[in-house]
Order: C-alpha cells, then structure tokens, then sequence
C-alpha cells in the first residue's frame, strides 16, 4: 500500500472510534458500515483493505488512478491547479459516502475527512502540473465545498459535505469559505458524462468575494467531474487565483 500504513489507519481508526459509547451505544450499538462488525464504523480489516489512490502515478488533473503520464479518463484540460482523491470509489469507501448522505451517519464526516487529509499528506510529496506541491497548506487560503442543492439540504436536513469540511479544517487547521451555492439541479447519480455537465451548467454560483484566493475543493465522490469543474469555473469567474480539488473517492 503506497500510503503510509501506520499514519493513515491511525487517522482512521480515531475517527471511526468517535462517540463509540454513552446510552446511545447501548440502544444502537456502533456497526462497521461495510461488514457490520460491531464496535466501530470502519472496522480494522476495513480500514486495512481500503482502494487507496497512489498519488505518485495518479492523474494530477483529474485524480484518476495511473493517469499520470496518459490519462483514460480526461484530455488533461480540468480548470482545476490539480485534483486529489482518496479512494477508488468501490466496497468500504462507496458505503462511506452513502452511509452519510443516505443513512444520516452523520459521525462518518470526521472518517471521510481523515482519508482525505491522508491523501492530501500524500500528494503534498509529488508536483503537480505547475511544478509545485500538489498540496501545501500553508499555500490554501480556505477551504470550500460542492454544496448540496437546496432540494437535497432539505430533504437531508444537512450538507454532508459541509459537516466533512469542517472535520477537514479542523485536521488541517485551515479556514473554511462557505461560499458556493447550488439552488437546483437533478441528482447527478443517474446522469451520463454528457448530461452530468450540462445538468450543472450554471447551477453553481459564489455568494461571497473569493478574489485572490488559493482555495481547496472537496466534494465527496468524482465521477465525470461535472460538479468539481463547474464549481471551479464559478470560483475562478469571481476572481480566485486558484482552486485545488480534493474528494474521498474516484470512479474509474
């Protein structure tokens, strides 16, 4: 596993502890959201066998695995500086995400930030395009997010990817910019490539001034990348300087 073992499992496994006791452990005992093994939300053999992403070979545009010298899964023409994911969106790491969208498991935010701050870590040690750091957090300025559309906020009653920022910010110790808004669009799950982009085309807008700034971007999963790049073509028309992708899992 190119990730370092020790440090990734570690952040893993104190987020995926959090809150494991209390009255509420005794009524709704903690289960591993992928196998259900009792005591944790990511168990350890979970944890173990997760798709990580080798940022040394992964596409620095789009964030596909093994596309770093040809790309199958873009033409390398992304608006954003680079793009980071964590996963391969497959078993533990798809349960993750919908777990916490669909489940309401609203204790995996801090998982889910702690396997992406890992491969930010990661990727921090490879260039990207530019020839700087992929990742360096003292070049971010603030973090922000693809958010939910107002329809599923509603229905939800949270943001997850709100809630997995924070977690994030909180790791990292940067700010965060709630800064993009998204009042409506289909759900991209049942969307092709093509309809994806142009569901969201002009859907997301920034609500607040961004100019000058290198800000991060995360979203939870990245298929065609419709929503990453239509939310980086919003913040870079407002004026910021620059926007690095982060996001937990990579169809591919």
């Amino acid at each position: 596993m190119p990730i370092e073992a020790n440090g990734a499992l570690g952040r893993l496994s104190t987020g995926a502890s959090l809150l494991a006791s209390g009255a509420a452990e005794l009524l709704w005992p903690t289960r591993c959201v992928s196998c259900e093994m009792p005591g944790e939300l990511v168990c350890e053999q979970c944890r173990e066998n997760l798709p990580w992403i080798a940022q040394r070979w992964a596409c620095p545009d789009c964030g596909a695995p093994f596309g770093y010298l040809t790309c199958t899964e873009c033409t390398h023409e992304w608006e954003t500086r680079t793009t980071i994911c964590a996963l391969r969106f497959a078993g533990t790491a798809a349960r993750m995400v919908s777990c916490l969208k669909d489940a309401h498991e609203l204790r995996l935010a801090p998982v889910i930030a702690a396997a992406m701050a890992t491969a930010l870590d990661e990727a921090s040690a490879w260039p990207a395009r530019d020839g700087c750091a992929s990742f360096d957090p003292r070049a971010i300025d603030a973090v922000c997010f693809v958010p939910a559309t107002s329809a599923a906020f509603a229905r939800r009653g949270f943001d997850h990817m709100e809630l997995v920022s924070r977690a994030l910010c909180r790791e990292e110790g940067l700010s965060l910019a709630d800064v993009l808004v998204r009042p409506y669009s289909r759900d991209q799950r049942t969307l092709g490539r093509e309809e994806r982009a142009a569901n969201l085309a002009g859907t997301i807008s920034v609500c607040d001034d961004v100019s000058g700034l290198d800000l991060l971007l995360l979203d939870d999963v990245i298929t065609t990348g419709a929503s990453v790049r239509e939310a980086t073509r919003a913040l870079l028309a407002r004026g910021a300087a620059s926007v690095t992708a982060c996001a937990l899992a990579r169809v591919w």
